[in-house]
């Protein structure tokens, strides 16, 4: 199990925090968030990390870590940075964006899975949402599971609870034929953009495109996306608004409720 961080991003919406540091290394609780990561990942003796650098890459030095760099990083998105570590996708890769924690047991459910694609989502979102936005909806996007588990829609806007099940997180694997299908689906959607429309999203360019973008047309081409519901046990670094809000929320004693930090 090879292990690929996407950590290319500005964070502008974090600056300060952002301004001499990419966003993984903003501390959360005492730890860069990079290494809240890699902690995970070591408790369960995965090892083979690949993290994709951009924005302040130079700062992100560890040993015994493999490093891609995306150089085009401020005119592209998630999947243009994964694609960036394409040699290291082979086998089983887990992907995880860079600014996000979770505790173990949400890693174990993703790993005790075994289908081709799996995706983590958290069933409990609107609680958290309700913690960090005074409208949930102005943020929270569509994810639908069918009776069998898998994800019929993800990352659309809505503004129809019943349109969603649970949040996506950032946060999934691709195994057996699951990295082939992966990199072919991409491979097709990005030639067919260079003639014109993007498949993904016809309002952006191709490599602006989001990761439930590329999600969500897999599933319109009947590839199946396991979904693997959580209750909460993870966190989001997304703005300085959060940073606030997640230090209030130790200081009150409320920080369980969304995370434990001796998970």
């Amino acid at each position: 199990m090879k292990v690929i961080i996407l950590a290319a991003g500005e964070g502008s919406r974090l600056r300060p925090l952002t301004l001499e540091k990419p966003k993984c290394l903003v501390e959360l609780f005492g730890k860069s968030i990079l290494r809240w990561q890699l902690d995970v990942f070591d408790h369960f003796n995965i090892d083979e990390i690949v993290i994709v650098k951009g924005y302040m890459g130079q700062k992100i030095n560890l040993s015994g870590i493999k490093y891609c760099t995306n150089t085009n990083f401020q005119n592209t998105n998630m999947i243009e940075t994964l694609f960036t570590a394409r040699e290291e996708m082979n086998d089983s890769i887990i992907v995880s964006y860079g600014d996000i924690i979770f505790e173990k047991n949400v890693l174990e459910k993703l790993l005790s899975d075994d289908s081709d694609m799996s995706v983590i989502v958290d069933a409990n979102w609107k609680k958290y949402w309700n913690e960090r936005f005074e409208n949930p909806l102005d943020d929270a996007e569509s994810l639908m599971i069918d009776e069998q588990g898998f994800l019929t829609s993800i990352g659309q806007k809505t503004q129809n609870l019943m349109q969603i099940q649970a949040q996506y997180i950032g946060l999934m694997k691709f195994q057996n034929n699951g990295v082939k299908n992966l990199k072919s689906f991409y491979d097709k959607s990005k030639n067919t953009a260079s003639t014109g429309k993007n498949p993904l999203n016809p309002e952006l360019n191709f490599e602006k495109s989001y990761m439930t973008d590329l999600l969500q047309a897999m599933i319109n081409d009947n590839i199946k996306i396991k979904a693997i519901p959580v209750q909460n046990s993870w966190l989001e670094l997304d703005s300085y608004d959060d940073f606030k809000l997640y230090a209030q929320l130790y200081e009150n004693k409320r920080l369980g409720e969304f995370f434990n930090i001796l998970n």
